[in-house]
């Protein structure tokens, strides 16, 4: 049914509030009621907005779908991330969606956390793929915790991943609401400083910021329950939220991928100057390490940086070699987001994949 958006949405795109068997929220569409299918996911601390001006963007005949995904935006917030399901609740919402709206079949497309829910999707439901699109995804093998392109955990009990990643700093300033520039954890400087490269700011700033400030708070959702560790840097995954959940400890692992039939065609796009996902991420523990912002690093031998994007593309090698396709795009003078720094390159590349 039409749902008054509490963000209003951009000309060409109708917020609408869906209710499957596993969650209800708000869901934007674009385009003909008959089109062709496009599944957006979106990233952590974000919600369905960011998509917004890639869904107006899509070429005649398409209909672009973007949910706010559990645990974000206006999604019911008693519906919370079961993290030891890895992607397993927030995959499974998605397959939903698409069978309360009797699709059988759509493009897939997802940025930063969503991209590990393509991962998931991909190796478990191949057959309703018409392709897949990784923006900046996140690693096949999560985020924290590993150490080489095969993820192999720094300790058994994968310390450094989990709700532990996220500054209670930044969490404090978004409780807060504050929208300023004066503080190094405001969110805006976090979206400027991590997600876009600077000096690009998008023309909806306030809204991307209302979309983060929506993000659901807490033990259940962000940054999730926090477990202790004696093995640096101090604390391993819990059990709730999508954090959590981007555990290497709980993620299916990439050879379920390389085994899917069939195998959609992927293509992986990302910025060239992405901080967020890197073989040196600036919120990688390493890195704080490193700086001596954490203590007692143990160093390069027993932590040293993850190498996301080593471990996405050995990953997608793999399933190359098990007869897949996948193509790498890389933006120049782009970070995190290049479907919001670098439009016109981003829809060149994405579109054409669409009209494989």
């Amino acid at each position: 049914m039409s749902y008054a958006s509490r963000i209003p949405t951009l000309d060409g795109v109708t917020a609408r509030w869906v209710v499957t068997p596993r969650l209800a929220t708000r869901v934007l569409f674009s385009g003909p009621e008959d089109g062709t299918p496009v599944l957006f996911l979106h990233g952590n601390l974000s919600s369905a907005t960011w998509w917004e001006e890639t869904l107006v963007a899509l070429p005649r005949g398409v209909r672009g779908i973007a949910p706010d995904l559990r645990g974000f935006g206006e999604a019911d917030p008693a519906a919370v991330v079961d993290a030891t399901r890895g992607m397993g609740d927030l995959a499974d919402d998605a397959i939903a969606l698409l069978d309360h709206l009797r699709i059988e079949r759509a493009h897939l497309v997802g940025n930063s956390l969503g991209g590990v829910i393509v991962y998931h999707l991909v190796a478990l439901h191949p057959n309703r793929w018409i392709t897949a699109t990784l923006v900046g995804p996140g690693s096949p093998h999560g985020f924290g915790g590993t150490k080489d392109e095969t993820g192999t955990p720094c300790y058994p009990d994968f310390a450094g991943s989990g709700g532990g990643l996220f500054s209670p700093k930044l969490i404090a300033r978004i409780e807060a609401g504050d929208r300023s520039t004066d503080h190094r954890f405001s969110p805006r400087n976090a979206l400027r400083d991590l997600v876009y490269k600077r000096p690009f700011v998008p023309v909806r700033e306030e809204e991307i910021l209302d979309a983060l400030f929506q993000v659901h708070r807490g033990e259940r959702a962000l940054p999730g329950d926090i477990v202790r560790s004696p093995n640096w840097p101090y604390f391993a995954p819990g059990r709730w939220g999508a954090t959590n959940a981007l555990s290497p400890r709980y993620l299916l692992p990439p050879d379920r991928l390389w085994a899917a039939q069939p195998k959609p065609p992927i293509l992986w796009i990302r910025g060239a100057d992405d901080v967020a996902i890197s073989d040196r991420a600036a919120s990688d523990p390493a890195t704080f390490g490193e700086m001596g912002l954490i203590p007692g690093w143990p160093g390069r031998e027993v932590y040293p940086h993850q190498p996301m994007l080593r471990q996405t593309r050995y990953a997608l090698d793999r399933y190359r070699e098990a007869g897949g396709t996948y193509a790498e795009v890389v933006i120049p003078d782009c970070g995190h987001v290049a479907f919001l720094e670098k439009p016109r390159e981003f829809n060149d590349a994405f579109h054409a994949h669409l009209g494989r």
